[in-house]
């Protein structure tokens, strides 16, 4: 199998090439000269290198041909910024390879989606695919992967299989901008308080293998066309009770104080409110937002039962088990304190 990845000098990208290659798929990417190459570069003898911005109809057309499968996880990830810049990134990027893949004849379209799209500020227990898509949507990051998925999903044909796969919370070693690396920041500058005394939330997230194993698997099924599935570790988590045991294992004080909803509430809406100046609004996130907020105060557990029946998902790394993977990792390149130094 011949496959196309997209953000693969990224986080997940990357874990992509690597399971492609270890798999015996020949890879090829896609990626624009100004990312950063450091770990592709390392590979180049066993992966083809198209530079190219997915934005160019050009590129993406080279890059498509001859290719069995398109991975597509690229995007825009972050909470914040101008409609224009998320609708570029995540929706004309993924128009364009849609084109690119029936222009091309290529027979499979897997797509990263994220159950970021269906965030309400309220608790979503055992979440799974008969939930429609929202009237509206959180942010424009939310709204841009939500119109993205559907293009995909309308896309499925006796010639283009495709499926959309939503992991939630991806984690895992060479993540420098996640979640759990700001949570990791914040925990050792003892900036991080309870934001949900008195409730124990419960949350899925997905290690970064899962999600790649999930994609490998979802290439050569013959159940997925026109469908989406949630994609998570096999455990649910105490959310808090994991952030106590990620700072344990990185040797970081545990997590002291809590804020009272009511002012984590205003503090918020303050933040926000002071975010719709043009100046801040589209060069960087604030601080916390009613997003983000509610990814640590509200229930956040998906289903993957439908991902196990249709193409046999098995998540085979553990949220502790991640969790001592990657504490190896971080302290094989320098340790904590370098880690840090990268965060975005």
């Amino acid at each position: 199998m011949k496959a196309l990845i997209t953000g693969a000098a990224g986080f997940v990208g990357s874990h992509l090439v690597d399971s492609c290659l270890s798999q015996g798929h020949s890879v090829r990417v896609i990626v624009r000269k100004s990312s950063d190459l450091t770990y592709l570069k390392t590979l180049k003898d066993r992966i083809e290198i198209v530079y190219g911005d997915l934005t160019d109809c050009e590129a993406v057309f080279k890059a498509a041909a001859g290719i069995d499968v398109i991975f597509h996880p690229a995007g825009r990830v972050t909470d914040w910024g101008s409609r224009e810049d998320f609708y570029q990134a995540n929706c004309v990027a993924t128009e364009h390879l849609l084109e690119a893949a029936k222009a091309a004849k290529v027979p499979r379209f897997v797509f990263v989606s994220s159950p970021s799209i269906f965030a309400d500020n309220q608790d979503h227990i055992d979440f799974d695919e008969t939930n429609p898509y929202p009237k509206r949507y959180a942010n424009y990051y939310a709204e841009t992967k939500a119109i993205s998925e559907r293009d995909v999903l309308a896309a499925n044909s006796p010639t283009l299989t495709t499926c959309s796969l939503r992991p939630r919370g991806i984690w895992g070693p060479r993540d420098k901008s996640g979640f759990l690396p700001k949570l990791i920041s914040s925990i050792a500058q003892g900036k991080l308080k309870n934001l949900a005394p008195g409730k124990k939330v419960m949350t899925s997230i997905c290690h970064v293998q899962n999600i790649a194993d999930a994609c490998l698997l979802a290439a050569v099924s013959p159940n997925v066309g026109g469908k989406a599935y949630f994609i998570a570790d096999g455990e649910q988590l105490v959310l808090w009770d994991f952030l106590d045991e990620v700072a344990k294992t990185f040797g970081l004080k545990p997590i002291e104080g809590s804020v009272n909803p009511a002012v984590l509430n205003f503090l918020v809406g303050m933040i926000e409110l002071i975010w719709m100046i043009p100046a801040l609004k589209n060069k960087k996130s604030p601080p916390i937002s009613r997003y983000s907020a509610s990814l640590l105060t509200k229930h956040g557990t998906y289903s993957i039962a439908r991902a196990a029946k249709d193409f046999g998902y098995s998540p085979r790394v553990s949220p502790h088990q991640g969790l001592k993977d990657l504490k190896k990792d971080i302290d094989a390149n320098g340790g904590l304190g370098e880690f840090l130094k990268h965060v975005s």
